[in-house]
């Protein structure tokens, strides 16, 4: 049987909606009631790009996709206060779900 991936800390996730719309970002945060389908309550996410860790964005969850990647050294970088932007760009780019499109429209 299926089994729905959590939605945690630490969780890699794709967003469905919205300008952000296929970019994956990081669970840094839950917000209010999670339930098994996800389908109410709120994350914070960043990707150490467009959103840094000094302006995280707060998304429905409704809006995201779990994906089944976990970035687990998440707990102890923020437990030492080291955790920086470019360890969760480098996450994401070193597992394939980095930006693929340039952060500003080119000419």
């Amino acid at each position: 049987m299926f089994k729905p991936i959590p939605f945690e800390r630490g969780r890699v996730v794709r967003s469905t909606q919205g300008r952000d719309r296929n970019r994956c970002f990081i669970v840094m945060q839950l917000i209010g009631q999670v339930n098994s389908i996800g389908d109410s309550g709120y994350v914070v996410v960043c990707d150490g790009a467009t959103r840094r860790l000094d302006h995280l964005k707060k998304k429905k969850i409704k809006h995201l996709k779990a994906l089944p990647l976990r970035m687990d050294a998440l707990d102890t970088l923020a437990q030492q206060n080291c955790l920086k932007d470019s360890d969760i760009r480098s996450f994401l780019e070193a597992n394939g779900y980095g930006l693929k499109e340039p952060l500003c429209k080119e000419d």
